[in-house]
Formats: structure tokens, sequence, C-alpha cells
């Protein structure tokens, strides 16, 4: 599986694996699965059981299309409306543990949903589905077309980790936090702040570290106490776990 690096807006490198050709095929394959069955539904329950059909022979041409567009809509727009929602995965790729991100380290956004679905109506239609296959097995970040025009990749969530590559700290039952403040943060700052932070610590990059103190503050508004910078990062993360375990 190929490694995928993101630089933060810290400007950290984060190393992450790049979904499989197989897993994102898997997803895709899924996602279809689901539309099938959403179509299936829809045939069964407005053309069998409410008889729309009938209704659709008496009506004309441009009505009945509208109608058909209304029901199926949904299908058309699955993969877009459902990367917005759960912030860049579809069912499949929610059951595969993939997910898509930004190459510059930033939350992918709608436009860039946007721009990997209408790409998508080119690459998941027909023959012309080889081609996304073929950016896919070729690139070195397993980015199909759409991925490259949006500066985006999917990532593998499936990663075998130990608490030092995630957001947990460990912290033992008497522990007593010190900064109430950090709930303004959320999991993926904190994920970026741990790992900038071990980052720095393993260049022994004390500018580095200072700036990042200087960011909680400013978010935050916490202002560190009397401790080095090292350890007001450290308690931190400690005090982030202690009250998002005990919300």
């Amino acid at each position: 599986m190929s490694e995928l690096t993101i630089n933060t807006t810290q400007n950290v490198n984060i190393n992450f694996r790049a979904a499989s050709l197989g897993d994102r095929m898997l997803a895709g394959f899924i996602d279809l699965l689901v539309k099938v069955a959403y179509v299936l539904i829809v045939l069964y329950v407005f053309f069998d059981l409410l008889g729309l059909s009938n209704y659709m022979d008496k009506t004309d041409t441009w009505s009945g299309m509208a109608i058909v567009i209304m029901l199926f809509f949904p299908v058309f727009v699955y993969s877009l409306v459902l990367e917005a929602i759960f912030e860049g995965q579809t069912i499949g790729k929610k059951l595969l543990k993939i997910k898509v991100v930004k190459l510059d380290g930033y939350q992918a956004g709608f436009g860039d949903y946007l721009i990997r679905w209408i790409f998508r109506i080119i690459e998941g239609n027909g023959f012309l589905a080889l081609v996304g296959i073929i950016a896919m097995a070729t690139s070195k970040k397993v980015q199909r077309l759409g991925d490259m025009a949006a500066g985006t990749a999917v990532i593998a969530l499936k990663n075998s980790i130990t608490i030092n590559n995630t957001i947990l700290e460990e912290i033992g039952n008497e522990y007593v936090p010190t900064y109430p403040l950090v709930i303004k943060l959320s999991d993926n700052d904190m994920r970026i702040i741990k790992e900038t932070f071990n980052n720095a610590l393993a260049q022994d990059d004390f500018e580095l570290i200072n700036k990042l103190k200087e960011k909680i503050e400013t978010v935050t508004g916490i202002r560190k106490q009397s401790e080095s910078n090292r350890e007001f990062i450290r308690t931190i993360l400690k005090d982030y776990n202690y009250y998002t375990q005990n919300m």
C-alpha cells in the first residue's frame, strides 16, 4: 500500500497509507449496491404500491420526466451529498474505513467534493471508467482524475496504530485538568497538535514548539502557567482527553 504524505498548515508532514485500488473499487461497488437498492425500493413503492405508473401514462411527457428526475435524483448526487455530510465518506467508504482528505492538510470542503463528483460523471460511466482505474493504478497517491483536480486523496483509516499515533493520551483516574478552555479545540485540531508536537520533539525544534504554544493560546484564549512550553502542550493534550472522555 502506498505511503501518502500530507503537509499540514503548520508545515509538518504527516504520513498516511493511501487507500488501495482494491479498497476503492470495493467501496464503489458497495455504493453501487446501495444505489441499486434505492432504485428498486422506489420502483416498488411508487410504481407498484402507489400506482404511479398509471398516473404517468395519463400525464404529459415533461411532467413524467420531472417525476422520474425527482425520484431518482438522490442516486445522481449520492456521492456528493454523502461525502459532504460525512466529511469525505460514503457508505462504501465507511465500511471499508477509507476517507477523502486534502493534500494540504485542510479538511476537504464542499467545493472539493463537487469537483470530484463532476469528474466522477466522466470517470464512472462505461468505457471511460477505465480512465479512473488506470489513473489510480498509475498514480503514486492512488488518485483518480477527480482527486488530482481537487487536490485530494483517499486514505486508509484502518492502519495498525498505537496510542502514540492517535489523539489519545494516557491519564490516570486521579488526573486533575488545568485548562478547561481546551474544549474549544476539535479532534482534528488535537491530531494536528500532537503530530506537530511529536515531530518538533523528534527534531528538537524549539521554535516550532513555541509557535505551537502561541497558536493554542490564540485559538483557545488559554494562557500558559509557569510550566515549560513542552509541559504546557502535554497538559493540553491530557486535558483534552480528560474533558472529552468525561463529557
